[in-house]
């Protein structure tokens, strides 16, 4: 199933950016390089921890120590966000890689500060804290180590194995009950995983994440995203099913989302790698956003709408009955945060739960 032009990535692609008047055009006798080099571009934020005011997200704040992403999932959300940084959302997105190498002195700093109470943080809400370079640099392993000495609330949506490397950190947050890890899995079949998120965790290697996450007694679900009707949407109960075998605890799902210029990668990746299939699936993706490719109302853009959104939605709930496992994705615990002071009033007998 994966094109040869585009082995390795999720899209060779370079679409406009949205934001820009003009474009630079390569002609038609200049060949470029449809699979660039990773290149790491240090982001100067002097702040870490983002503030989420969106009513349907569930979390109020955020840390991505990368924007863009090289697991490439063709289908990414987020891929938009690289245009306000003068890119395309592309291969722009998935080769250009922002990196906030001071991510863990700025949350140790802003974890300091007497204003935060210890409100949990989400990693992961727009690129994957643990991207293929995280193995290399390491950004995300310093945060969770500040997070871990601060007893800090973080919850983490991760499609790589490599989140198994900080389970002695992942575990000492969990002996507060202050961490939750969930995997994603968008597909069991891996050639159908090697063509959409080619960078990314085989799907057997999930499922052992979440083997090895459950045995350090670390609180671990999954998040079968995004469900494609036409495509993937046949395999929920299969994954639910892989998943409570692994040692999921709860499950999420959530449709597929195709903002801006996202939707027109997706089709050209269709189009590309199963053109038979193309037709069908861009049809029922319109049958469950009211007849676009695209719902960005809060709250329906998480479920879609139609009759092929109520059944996903019960073939969901179905299976996470028959597998015993919850609905909710739990919340890691607060109150255990240690402020500055903290650590004096520990001489003094201040613990633990």
């Amino acid at each position: 199933m994966p094109n040869s032009e585009s082995h390795g990535r999720g899209t060779p692609d370079r679409p406009p950016n949205r934001f820009e008047t003009s474009r630079y055009e390569v002609a038609d006798d200049i060949q470029a390089d449809p699979l660039p080099q990773t290149e790491l571009i240090p982001d100067k934020s002097q702040t870490v921890i983002s503030h989420n005011n969106s009513p349907d997200l569930g979390f109020e704040f955020g840390i991505n120590p990368y924007r863009g992403c090289e697991h490439g999932c063709v289908y990414c959300y987020a891929r938009p966000t690289h245009e306000t940084l003068g890119m395309n959302c592309g291969i722009d997105f998935e080769s250009k890689i922002m990196v906030k190498y001071d991510a863990a002195t700025l949350l140790r700093r802003e974890l300091n500060r007497p204003s935060w109470k210890g409100s949990r943080i989400s990693m992961s809400t727009v690129t994957d804290c643990y991207q293929p370079i995280e193995r290399k640099l390491g950004i995300t392993r310093a945060c969770l180590a500040v997070m871990a000495e601060f007893r800090q609330a973080v919850a983490i949506v991760t499609k790589n194995h490599l989140v198994t490397r900080d389970v002695d950190l992942l575990a000492q947050l969990s002996q507060y009950q202050a961490v939750v890890v969930c995997i994603s899995i968008t597909t069991l079949r891996p050639e159908l995983s090697a063509a959409m998120e080619p960078r990314t965790s085989v799907p057997h290697r999930r499922l052992d994440a979440i083997t090895a996450l459950r045995r350090a007694g670390i609180e671990v679900g999954t998040l079968v995203a995004p469900v494609i009707p036409g495509l993937n949407d046949t395999e929920i109960a299969d994954i639910i099913r892989a998943a409570a075998d692994a040692g999921a605890s709860f499950a999420h799902m959530t449709p597929i989302r195709l903002p801006w210029q996202v939707k027109d990668l997706f089709q050209q990746w269709l189009t590309r790698h199963m053109p038979d299939r193309a037709g069908k699936v861009l049809h029922r993706i319109a049958d469950i956003r009211g007849g676009k490719l695209n719902d960005s109302e809060f709250f329906s853009r998480f479920k879609g709408s139609g009759i092929f959104a109520d059944q996903m939605a019960q073939l969901f709930s179905a299976a996470c009955r028959r597998a015993n496992i919850a609905v909710r994705v739990p919340r890691p615990r607060e109150e255990y945060f240690l402020p500055p002071r903290g650590v004096q009033l520990e001489l003094f007998g201040s613990g633990g739960p």
